[in-house]
């Protein structure tokens, strides 16, 4: 057993096992009285037996505990014992039910004792009890045993020798069995006990990965976002310098320049207003950006898919797809691209959002799912945007978790702009498909000052 074994103990059992101990003591005992009842009738006496109500009081003593077995084992197991040698002292005629209610006791102990290594003592200085008194029973018996009483031994060992050697052997593998499956059965529920908490733990730690990963997807957005609103900020700074430097001489071109500032700065609001929310709602504490893990997806040409540098940043997007798809393309996956629709102008911060769930797809699929083919499409509807992406390859459960943590990032991506992921195997097909949709807010037009 395991260090664990060593501590642990096995816990009170519940109130209906509680029931069905007291229900079975119950019952051996009526058992025992109709046994001794029997035992009478037929004479079957040993020694010189003692009063029909002490007969009957040494029958209880043995049995009735039983009641209460799982309950308290170490006081059961000793009262058992002590009664049973004091029955077998007196000659109490009732002897089958009896053993085995010593028998069942000293199980039991091993069992459901509390303390297991008090309870291994317990045990061992009951059966050391047993055997002395059994020494003392053939020391006291041997002198009053005469040839008469073996007139029928026909066998190379001696009578008396074979009788002491049949007793102690019983006496070995009744105390040995009783032991041994007391021991079983703590070491089945201590080991039960572990897998239960082993199994506790990895779902714990799994947990604990899977809001570790949300929280560093959630930073991954966070920067990007903050990158588009630095790449706006930047072009803010840019047109309102041009627009100082041509407000005299050319008002037209300075009220452009101030148009797309005013553009610019709605945009920079809307996806700060966004980042903001997605940081306000992680519970997880904080990590350092640095902590968070090096992105699995296929790197498109030209740069990193995590590179943190505001022009990278917003310079990926949709429009960057055919790029991916290549990329897709050389590691062994035939391709193809539909749009469908009337293209819109997206916030860069979607159009990010939409690549890296196109790229993080295209990874599972050439990791996970053994495709050969990967179709992309993006649809434009009126007030949504949708992503379709779909592979020939495996699909069920196994896929499902082969890519958890990638749908994960998914999930927190489709999430901070309030749309919905659908990711599962494809229906009527094999395969694997990844839906996402979009709300599209089509931005209001700018206001140019006459």
């Amino acid at each position: 057993m395991s260090s664990l074994g060593g501590s642990w103990q096995r816990p009170m059992p519940d109130a209906r096992r509680l029931r069905i101990d007291v229900a079975i003591g119950l019952a051996v005992a009526v058992v025992a009285l109709g046994n001794l009842t029997l035992t009478r009738s037929a004479g079957a006496f040993i020694g010189h037996p003692p009063s029909l109500a002490e007969q009957i009081t040494w029958a209880l003593l043995c049995t009735l505990p039983l009641c209460f077995r799982r309950r308290w084992p170490d006081a059961v197991a000793v009262i058992v014992s002590i009664a049973f040698i004091a029955g077998q002292t007196r000659y109490a005629p009732e002897q089958q039910l009896t053993t085995g209610s010593l028998f069942a006791a000293l199980y039991t102990l091993g069992a459901w004792g509390r303390d297991h290594r008090r309870s291994r003592w317990l045990r061992a200085g009951i059966i050391v009890a047993m055997f002395v008194w059994l020494g003392i029973s053939y020391l006291i018996a041997l002198p009053h045993l005469s040839a008469a009483e073996f007139v029928k031994a026909d066998g190379p060992v001696s009578p008396i020798l074979a009788a002491l050697i049949n007793g102690v052997l019983v006496n070995v593998l009744y105390f040995g069995f009783a032991y041994y499956f007391g021991e079983l059965a703590w070491t089945a529920e201590c080991r039960r006990h572990q897998v239960e908490a082993q199994s506790a733990e990895l779902v714990a730690a799994h947990e604990e990965e899977a809001a570790r990963t949300v929280l560093h997807e959630r930073l991954r957005i966070a920067r990007e976002l903050h990158d588009v609103v630095a790449h706006h900020v930047s072009v803010m700074g840019v047109q309102a310098s041009a627009a100082r430097r041509v407000f005299d001489r050319n008002p037209p071109k300075a009220k452009e320049a101030l148009a797309a500032v005013e553009q610019s700065a709605r945009t920079a609001v809307d996806e700060l207003h966004r980042m903001l929310g997605l940081l306000r709602h992680t519970d997880a504490p904080v990590i350092p950006a640095q902590a968070a893990p090096p992105s699995a997806a296929v790197e498109p040409p030209g740069g990193a898919p995590d590179s943190s540098p505001a022009t990278t940043a917003a310079a990926m997007g949709l429009h960057r797809l055919p790029e991916l798809l290549d990329s897709v393309r050389h590691a062994g996956l035939e391709t193809s691209l539909g749009v469908f629709g009337d293209e819109v102008e997206l916030p860069e911060s979607l159009s990010l959002a939409g690549y890296r769930i196109v790229q993080e797809a295209a990874t599972n699929a050439l990791k996970h799912a053994e495709a050969t083919k990967l179709d992309v499409r993006i649809r434009y509807h009126a007030d949504e945007l949708e992503l379709d992406v779909a592979d020939n390859g495996r699909g069920g459960p196994v896929r499902k978790a082969a890519g958890g943590l990638g749908l994960i990032g998914m999930r927190e991506r489709v999430a901070a702009h309030a749309g919905t992921l659908e990711a599962g195997p494809r229906v009527g097909s094999p395969g694997f498909r990844v839906r996402a949709r979009f709300p599209l807010h089509r931005p209001a037009p700018a206001v140019t000052p006459a």
